[in-house]
């Protein structure tokens, strides 16, 4: 299993910021190993981010995002204590889900 992501959620006045450190390789498929052998295409598909269970972030990605995906977004609402919940699945059909609260 890949490792957690760093998640941190602060408000700011009457928006929440959401900053977000994903551990993934996010390879294309285009690049080939030292052998000269294609490395298989391994990448985030669909990325969501949840507040007390309401969606307020969902992406679909491609190869063209690069290795350990940084993302940074606010959003109306939030208040110290709510949960933010991330979600990524990969084109493997690999899934990472990790929580934090806002601070």
């Amino acid at each position: 299993m890949p490792d957690p992501m760093k998640i941190r959620a602060t408000t700011v006045g009457d928006e929440t910021e959401v900053k977000v450190l994903m551990s993934h390789e996010m390879e294309t498929g285009q690049r080939k190993d030292g052998q000269g052998k294609t490395i298989p295409a391994w990448f985030i598909q669909n990325v969501s981010v949840t507040w007390n269970s309401k969606t307020v972030l969902s992406a679909q990605w491609g190869t063209a995002v690069a290795k350990n995906p940084f993302v940074s977004f606010r959003f109306k609402g939030g208040a110290k204590g709510d949960k933010i919940t991330v979600t990524w699945v990969d084109n493997r059909a690999e899934k990472r889900t990790d929580e934090s609260m806002i601070a």
